[in-house]
């Protein structure tokens, strides 16, 4: 059905619930998994590169930990997962990811760390599943 499964991962109970999900279906289908995290936080305008590095430090080992957390809880299903950083916009970047990389499946959280929208459908959900040119799962 789905051979190439993708799973977007902020850190947030959201993004849990459907990595949690994802784990399960790929389990069910024998595939692998892959999970794309995406560093939105960097500052724009920074007034030195010290103060960009430290930011990006954070974000390293934030989703660093976040990844290898995902790696071992995969495996405990006997799924394997393959991990993907990037620096962007959140969007712009998994959607992108999703074309380059040919998955037939992404799998997002219903809410993220978007305050804005904390009792709506969160704005990057609801945009990714409006760019994204494969079957969308959005978890509840």
């Amino acid at each position: 059905m789905f051979e190439k499964i993708l799973v977007a991962h902020d850190g947030s109970d959201g993004a849990q619930k459907a990595f949690d999900a994802a784990v399960e279906l790929a389990c069910q289908l024998k595939t692998g998994l892959h999970m794309i995290s995406v560093e939105a936080g960097l500052p724009r305008y920074a007034e030195t590169m010290v103060e960009i590095d430290e930011e990006k430090e954070a974000e390293d080992s934030y989703f660093g930990q976040l990844a290898a957390q995902s790696r071992r809880r995969a495996a405990v299903h006997n799924v394997s997962l393959q991990t993907t950083i990037l620096a962007g916009h959140e969007v712009k970047s998994i959607v992108d990811f999703v074309a380059e990389g040919g998955f037939g499946l992404l799998v997002v959280g219903f809410h993220g760390h978007s305050r804005i929208y904390e009792h709506l459908w969160g704005g990057t959900s609801h945009n990714i599943t409006r760019m994204a040119h494969c079957s969308v799962l959005v978890v509840k």
